[in-house]
């Protein structure tokens, strides 16, 4: 064993000693107590899951992984939670950092989503794997400002439109015609809380099947059964209307508790709640279809 009588070379060594245990430390609080990372908690939005697997920001279907990391940001603060789950989703996120580069001059895009390279302005095919909030540059939340996400969507149509680039050459027709449907799509499923929310919870690999819910309480069967008798058998704008007023509170009051439920990260809560708000929204659009026949 060689003495050191370099006061440096002691310093050093020690620092390197004190560095790897504090590594051991830190792995073992991990390990043994997952929340020992937990920061003060401000919001359970924006949950990306990734792979340890991962090489990529690809859009898989239908896959499988295994020991995975749920990153849930909150705001400048970050919760760790650690778990092993098996999910089956039809879209999945790498949190990766993959630079993309313009198909057409081969510069790197700053900007995710990429719509147009910065160098040369030409527009760029849609980046595989990203979120529709993402894409619309919306918070990854339940109760998103609207008015945000319309403004949005005028500025990304009026610079995307396929109008825009029938004098341009044939590639840059395709990526816009792609560009202006993802961004048509994406609009339409954040703008109202039931295609917001059973999208949210797809991200999550969970679905709300097709049919009437079996799990549904009966007493809320029941329910819907007589509003649906109710709004038939009107024979007036007044009765129809008043039955759609009704909805709207319905579907208010949801929309708060589907938001408590997301917050808390209680996702089969979420889910039955959406089920409800569903039926709710359905009956709100036979009360549309309704008025028009008074018309």
């Amino acid at each position: 064993m060689h003495l050191i009588h370099n006061n440096k070379e002691c310093i050093l060594i020690s620092e390197m000693l004190s560095f790897r245990s504090w590594r051991i430390v830190c792995s073992s609080r991990v390990l043994l107590q997952p929340n020992w990372l937990t920061t003060n908690r401000q919001s359970a939005y924006k949950t990306v899951t990734c792979s340890a697997n991962c090489m990529s920001t690809s859009c898989l279907r239908k896959d499988t992984w295994n020991s995975k990391k749920t990153f849930k940001s909150l705001g400048k603060e970050r919760k760790i939670n650690y778990h092993t789950n098996t999910v089956s989703s039809t879209r999945h996120y790498c949190t990766g950092q993959v630079k993309l580069n313009c198909w057409n001059c081969k510069q790197t895009l700053d900007k995710t989503p990429a719509f147009f390279c910065m160098s040369c302005k030409v527009v760029q095919p849609p980046e595989e794997g990203i979120s529709y909030f993402k894409i619309m540059d919306c918070d990854y939340t339940f109760t998103l400002d609207t008015q945000k996400l319309q403004k949005r969507y005028v500025q990304l149509q009026r610079s995307l439109h396929p109008d825009n680039f029938s004098q341009k050459s044939v590639k840059e027709q395709e990526y816009s015609e792609i560009q202006s449907a993802l961004v048509n799509k994406a609009y339409k499923t954040l703008l109202k809380p039931l295609s917001r929310g059973l999208y949210m919870l797809e991200l999550q690999g969970m679905r709300i099947e097709e049919g009437t819910d079996a799990n549904a309480n009966s007493e809320f069967l029941m329910e819907l059964m007589e509003i649906n008798e109710a709004l038939d058998e009107a024979q007036t704008p007044e009765e129809a209307n008043k039955i759609g007023q009704d909805m709207k509170g319905k579907l208010a009051d949801l929309t708060k508790a589907i938001d408590g439920a997301l917050l808390k990260g209680e996702l089969p809560a979420a889910k039955a709640l959406l089920a409800q708000m569903k039926y709710y929204a359905n009956i709100e659009e036979k009360v549309k279809a309704k008025l028009t026949e008074f018309m």
